[in-house]
């Protein structure tokens, strides 16, 4: 914990509003300030273009990028072969190697293009990942690209799904707002510039639902984003309760795999649309939903490649690797970069007539991949889970290549019927071989950012 958050966490309750809102001010002005109105027209304006359009304007792009990472990025001008150079020039992808993390976890500085000025403020902002696999990555980023990152989501995410950064919202993320582990409430901080009640993900228990929801209804929120499981488990706690709901417009979910399970419930809970964002701290790659419930990719955040492991391109319905090259950080380039996700693309038009690749599904993370005793990778859950009773959540931990063990949170009505239902649909996926037993818990932890995490794997890396 730094000195600010040791500060913070001294402060009386009024304090912590007021600093929150100081907060929320500083950050206004970084996200919404000067700029920010041009790049939401130009979002907009985008949005309707058709293939050859996107074509075009993704090919001008790409050329512009690979030429000055090749003549003036350090980390790319000096390890770039020939080949890669002259593909660079014609703006091909295939021709330049794949990035994986550690050079830049190693030095992002490296990475740096010294022909772009951070403008105001001076100094650039450096936003860490959460380093769930290692250690975090540091990301450098101008204000005007934090600007871009957000006008996407207005017009693409908020904008697509009724409601706006400007509306009262509710947002669930990892941040300690509420610093007493033991408080009985209230479990938010009110960001008075923006609107926004920041809610604690790790006070969300069944006996604290309904103060949750008293504060949705007294700051008159109307969209929420963020977590998906959390606003799922306070939609789950306030059905079983029969209690009072909020009923919102939208709930944007990101940072977390949205399951159809948490879909269905926060939609019957709130009364409101549920619409996916896939995004990463590094913004190389963005995808929202459209009215018609397909996952599009915007072309003009980033070029996605979806590769298999021996590096060629997947066909439609069939996972890979997300290789990522980002169009909005000029300041910070990253080009063909292994994000670390699974993903499988579609080939099926949408129906609202974007000229946007859709994927079918991003289906987790790398290290969320089980490994069965014949080698087989397994990487979808949700259909272990669906439809069982009294299953509140689950994570599925790998001990061996054979041994697996399924935490689950459960209410009264979960049995053994339920239990064998789970080990069932477990052997169906991962060979005959696997033993699978299931473990009753108060509780799945969260990460330290507040995350669920559907796999633990004990194997070594």
């Amino acid at each position: 914990m730094g000195r600010l958050d040791q500060v913070y966490g001294r402060l009386p309750l009024p304090l912590q509003h007021g600093a929150v809102s100081a907060f929320g001010a500083r950050w206004y002005w970084l996200r919404f300030g000067p700029g920010y109105d041009a790049l939401v027209e130009g979002f907009a304006q985008r949005d309707r273009f058709d293939a050859d359009q996107w074509q075009a304007w993704q090919l001008r792009s790409l050329r512009t990028l690979l030429t000055a990472a090749a003549e003036r990025v350090p980390h790319y001008r000096d390890t770039w072969d020939p080949a890669a150079r002259a593909g660079a020039r014609r703006g091909e992808l295939g021709a330049i190697p794949l990035l994986d993390k550690e050079p830049l976890r190693a030095d992002p500085t490296r990475f740096l293009d010294p022909g772009r000025r951070p403008g105001p403020p001076a100094r650039p902002l450096v936003f860490p990942t959460s380093g769930s696999s290692g250690t975090p990555v540091r990301t450098i980023w101008t204000a005007s690209e934090l600007r871009a990152s957000m006008a996407v989501r207005e017009v693409r995410s908020a904008g697509w799904s009724g409601v706006s950064f400007r509306d009262p919202r509710a947002t669930f993320s990892g941040r300690i707002v509420v610093p007493d582990p033991d408080s009985d409430g209230p479990f938010h901080r009110w960001n008075a510039v923006e609107r926004q009640a920041y809610f604690s993900t790790f006070h969300l228990r069944a006996e604290n639902a309904q103060a949750y929801a008293a504060a949705f209804e007294r700051h008159g929120l109307v969209w929420g984003t963020g977590y998906a499981q959390s606003f799922s488990r306070l939609g789950r706690y306030l059905l079983d309760q029969g209690a009072r709901r909020p009923q919102l417009r939208s709930v944007v979910a990101t940072s977390e795999k949205l399951s159809e399970t948490d879909r269905h419930t926060i939609e019957e809970a709130f009364g409101c649309v549920v619409r996916e964002e896939y995004s990463s701290i590094e913004n190389a790659v963005f995808a929202s939903e459209c009215e018609h419930g397909s996952l599009h990719v915007s072309p003009d955040v980033g070029i996605i490649e979806i590769l298999r492991p021996d590096g060629t391109p997947t066909g439609p319905g069939e996972v890979g690797e997300i290789v990522a090259t980002g169009f909005l950080r000029r300041l910070q380039p990253l080009i063909r970069y292994r994000i670390g996700d699974l993903a499988a693309w579609s080939d099926e038009p949408c129906r609202c007539g974007r000229a946007m690749p859709v994927l079918a599904e991003v289906v987790g993370r790398v290290e969320d991949v089980l490994i069965g005793p014949d080698g087989r990778r397994v990487t979808r859950f949700h259909g272990v889970f669906y439809e069982i009773p009294g299953l509140v959540e689950a994570q599925v931990v790998q001990r061996t290549t054979r041994r697996f063990t399924v935490r689950v949170v459960v209410t009264e009505q979960f049995d053994e019927a339920g239990a064998a239902v789970i080990v069932a649909r477990m052997i169906d996926r991962l060979g005959s071989a696997a033993e699978v037993d299931v473990a009753p818990v108060d509780s799945i932890p969260r990460t330290a950012a507040g995350k669920f995490r559907a796999v633990v794997s004990e194997l070594p890396s």
